[in-house]
C-alpha cells in the first residue's frame, strides 16, 4: 500500500487553529479520529507541500486530457 493505492474509506477532514497557538488537522473516519497538531512553521511547510502536489496533479491531468 502507498500513495497511489486507491481505497473505498471515507474521511472527514477539519483544518483549523486551536486556543493554545497550534494548527489542527483532525481526521475522522467512521469510529477512528485523529487530532495532528502542529507548530505554525510546520503547518506552513506542510501548506506548500500541498500546493506542490496540487500543482503537480494539475500537470498530470492536463497530460491526460491532451
Amino acid at each position: 500500500m502507498g500513495i497511489d493505492t486507491e481505497r473505498d474509506i471515507e474521511a472527514n477532514l477539519q483544518i483549523g487553529p486551536t486556543d493554545s497557538g497550534m494548527v489542527r488537522l483532525f481526521i475522522e473516519a467512521g469510529s477512528t479520529e485523529i487530532p495532528m497538531d502542529f507548530e505554525p512553521e510546520e503547518a506552513m511547510e506542510i501548506a506548500e507541500e500541498l500546493r506542490a502536489a496540487a500543482q503537480a496533479a494539475a500537470a498530470v491531468s492536463k497530460k491526460k486530457r491532451r
